[in-house]
């Protein structure tokens, strides 16, 4: 690995071939956390580019926990994290709308690395624990629709990697490769970069990875989500067709809202924020929840357009089927923990 740091601190970007070499050392127990850690960084510094990210991917879902679930149109909302805008976890609360409106939510997530509070730990403090098994989760996704599939399990090698990104403490290339490593096969996706010159990159790299329609999203403000801050820019990428957008919140019939509007705290105050959204408290939060779930259920296909994907989003908080869907796995954590004490 360390000859691989030397050259990409000469700033030589590396072919596919090559990051899977490095890639497959990543992913060995004997591998040393400081010469991963300074692997990341020199990668972070030169900057990524998509063939290092779609081999990086490859090797780490093909590393990952086979789920036993029925096939389905299942889409994840995990976007790549690391934006610093300290938002309250608006893709966990999209999570819910979405499977509220139907769609098969299988949501990849961690805890906190390089942000306030991470999806799991907002999971936590909503009462949804982190200590399902793979059959548990798969498990869920049949029963509710909807499952977490918290990293560390589905990913069991990731250990050094974790140690290594908490070492460093900034973003570093699996803040890009999280949301690609999806151990189902997925069919379609929403994510989001923070990084608006690596959007055509990022769809491309889910192209490669053989998504059938997916968006991606760099947004106002730098957020990892669309933002109602700004124009936010986009790539769809359907069947194989890239195609660039961009959006306000006002194109969509949405209200601006400075990016102080959503920010969020600590898990226990962002559970709190995420219960106000799915009670149906209006404002900001609801708005830029309502509009990533929109476009998550029209990338899903389950909308024709991401109008009527928002429409579709806010009928699914209104009528109580989103909060519905956050008590019944609530509830279905409860009972796992209950059984893992029976026995």
């Amino acid at each position: 690995m360390k000859n691989y740091t030397r050259i990409v601190e000469g700033g030589r970007h590396l072919q596919y071939e090559e990051m899977v070499e490095v890639a497959d050392q990543m992913f060995s127990e004997d591998v040393d956390v400081d010469e991963l850690a300074a692997f990341l960084v020199a990668l972070s510094k030169k900057g990524e580019t998509a063939k290092e990210v779609a081999a990086i991917a490859s090797v780490m879902t093909s590393h990952a926990v086979p789920l036993d679930v029925p096939t389905a149109r299942y889409v994840d909302n995990c976007g790549t994290g690391g934006d610093g805008s300290n938002s309250f976890n608006i893709s966990t609360t999209s999570a819910f709308v979405m499977a509220g409106a139907g769609a098969k939510v299988a949501k990849h997530g961690n805890r906190k690395i390089s942000s306030a509070a991470g999806s799991q730990d907002a999971l936590d403090a909503l009462g949804i624990h982190s200590r399902f098994t793979p059959e548990d989760m798969s498990r869920m996704l049949k029963e509710e629709g909807i499952a977490f599939l918290f990293a560390p399990i589905v990913h069991p090698k990731m250990k050094k990697i974790g140690e290594a990104r908490r070492e460093i403490g900034k973003p570093t290339i699996f803040n890009l490769v999280g949301p690609l490593a999806n151990p189902l096969q997925l069919e379609t996706q929403f994510t989001g970069i923070n990084r608006p010159d690596f959007l055509m990159e990022y769809a491309a790299v889910l192209r490669t990875l053989g998504r059938d329609r997916a968006i991606v999203v760099s947004g106002a403000g730098g957020m990892d989500e669309a933002s109602l801050a700004g124009q936010n820019s986009f790539v769809l990428m359907d069947k194989g067709d890239l195609i660039p957008f961009s959006l306000t919140a006002e194109d969509v019939g949405l209200s601006y809202a400075p990016l102080s509007a959503i920010r969020g705290g600590s898990a226990e105050e962002n559970a709190a924020m995420i219960r106000s959204v799915l009670n149906g408290e209006r404002g900001p939060r609801f708005d830029t929840v309502v509009f990533n779930a929109g476009l998550g259920l029209f990338a899903n296909g389950m909308a024709d357009s991401i109008q009527e994907g928002i429409e579709l989003a806010t009928d699914s908080i209104l009528s109580g089927s989103a909060m519905q869907k956050l008590e019944a796995v609530v509830a279905f954590s409860e009972q796992i923990g209950q059984e893992a004490i029976a026995r």
